[in-house]
This record gives structure tokens, C-alpha cells and sequence, in this order.
């Protein structure tokens, strides 16, 4: 599990250029997700790693699909 929070706070900063205090707080969230997932079963280092990635997108607001333009026709 701690290798695929690594995996995508690396991904992450990668993406997204933040402080120093943002990464570690996006951590702090990433874990508290990872871990609820790993708990619920979800043992797959990959799978992790995408979900968490998704879910760090979803909460600033970067993966939103109206923002980006989707219209959905």
C-alpha cells in the first residue's frame, strides 16, 4: 500500500505544480483514501495507484469534464 501511495504522490507533483504544505496535505488525503480502499478488500498496487490518482484530480477540481468542455452530445 505504501509503495502505491509513493507511486502517485510522484505521479502527482508531476502533474500539478504545488507547495510544499499542499503536497503534504493532498498526501494526508490520498492516504486516508488508499488505506479505506485497501481495507475494503482492493489489494492491487495498480489499481490503487489509479484510484487514488483519480481521486486527487476529482478533489482540485482538474478532472472535471464540464470545465474541460464535455457537453455530453
Amino acid at each position: 500500500m505504501q509503495a502505491a501511495i509513493d507511486r502517485i504522490m510522484q505521479t502527482y507533483d508531476l502533474l500539478v505544480n504545488q507547495t510544499a504544505a499542499a503536497s503534504a496535505e493532498a498526501r494526508e488525503k490520498v492516504t486516508e483514501y488508499v488505506t479505506t480502499l485497501f481495507e475494503a478488500g482492493e489489494k492491487d498496487e495498480h489499481r490503487l495507484t489509479v484510484c487514488g490518482l483519480t481521486y486527487l484530480r476529482q478533489l482540485d477540481g482538474s478532472n472535471d469534464p464540464v470545465k474541460a468542455g464535455y457537453t455530453g452530445l
